[in-house]
């Protein structure tokens, strides 16, 4: 929750992008597809900032690439809960939903310490 103080109200993070979409005439522009795709490149740009380092390396990282990460997972997280909000969707309770889904497919007694897929083991 974000408080606006324009109108002394608090707002969800979802109101709040709304609102700002709206105060800039931009909703026209928002929609499902282009906020899929605008999610995809947000995303890239948090591929890129560990492009040419190793594994190693993206352990630990400069402050610069420190703040570069977090405000694209800051642009991550507007596209995503302004394109789940299209569609009435909770982000958070559908990451849940998803965890729950998971422990089922993936249950820690059979994949323990191993990467393979659902349907490899």
């Amino acid at each position: 929750m974000n408080h606006d103080p324009s109108s002394g109200e608090t707002l969800s993070l979802s109101q709040a992008l709304t609102q700002f979409a709206a105060q800039r005439g931009w909703q026209a522009f928002h929609t499902p597809k282009n906020l899929a795709m605008a999610l995809s490149v947000e995303v890239a740009e948090i591929v890129e900032i560990f492009q040419w380092i190793d594994s190693t390396e993206s352990q630990t990282i400069t402050p610069d690439k420190q703040q570069a990460l977090k405000e694209e997972i800051g642009d991550v997280m507007i596209y995503l809960t302004m394109l789940a909000s299209r569609f009435n969707i909770d982000p958070e309770k559908a990451a849940w939903e998803k965890m729950g889904l998971n422990e089922k497919k993936y249950p820690a007694s059979q994949v323990y310490g191993k990467s393979l897929k659902y349907n490899e083991y």
